[in-house]
């Protein structure tokens, strides 16, 4: 049976910082991704996994090829229906976090319910299971700033899980845990 929920097909994307400069990061790249299966791209600093990921993840377009989620794809997508599919088909876990400050660990996850349209209360009761499963439930009233680095990639970690997407991206997402979490 036939499970891809993404895929790649002869993806490219330069960049040209200079006038005389140009950087290709990505070049030909064609793969599939199955429900269920893990996935970890490697490669040296430069190599052009965060290029890879943005694209996959709808954040950037590519100069060529193309990127499909869920059998739609993303360069014949126009700008709010990219955001809408990053909002209910993707999780993201980015190497900084990427939590707002002004908001609690809770506030930071339901925030991610409220983009994918879930119902106000169910939004709040599933960021605290999940904020629960990842060992935050004493942490739900704390801000960032009076959260560990492991805490907050935690709080980063739940807030992925929290539209159910189909594809969860992650960019270094067990940099900051220590061996218990």
């Amino acid at each position: 049976m036939n499970n891809v929920i993404a895929r790649t097909i002869n993806l490219e994307k330069t960049y040209s910082p200079g006038e005389h400069n140009e950087v290709k990061a990505l070049k030909g790249v064609t793969t599939e991704f199955q429900a269920g299966e893990f996935v970890a791209v490697i490669g040296p600093s430069g190599s052009g996994k965060s290029t890879f990921m943005h694209l996959l993840g709808a954040l950037d377009q590519p100069t060529a090829g193309d990127v499909e989620i869920a059998g739609k794809s993303l360069t014949k997508l126009k700008d709010n229906d990219r955001a809408d599919l990053r909002a209910k088909e993707l999780g993201f876990i980015f190497q900084g976090f990427n939590l707002l400050s002004t908001l609690t660990a809770l506030e930071n996850v339901v925030l991610a319910g409220d983009y994918a349209g879930l119902p106000a209360k169910e939004s709040e009761e599933r960021a605290k299971e999940l904020l629960k499963e990842v060992g935050l439930s004493e942490r739900f009233d704390h801000t960032p700033a009076e959260l560990s680095g492991g805490e907050q990639q935690r709080v980063a970690i739940a807030r992925s899980l929290m539209n159910d997407g189909r594809l969860i991206l992650a960019d270094e997402p067990t940099g900051e845990l220590d061996t218990k979490n």
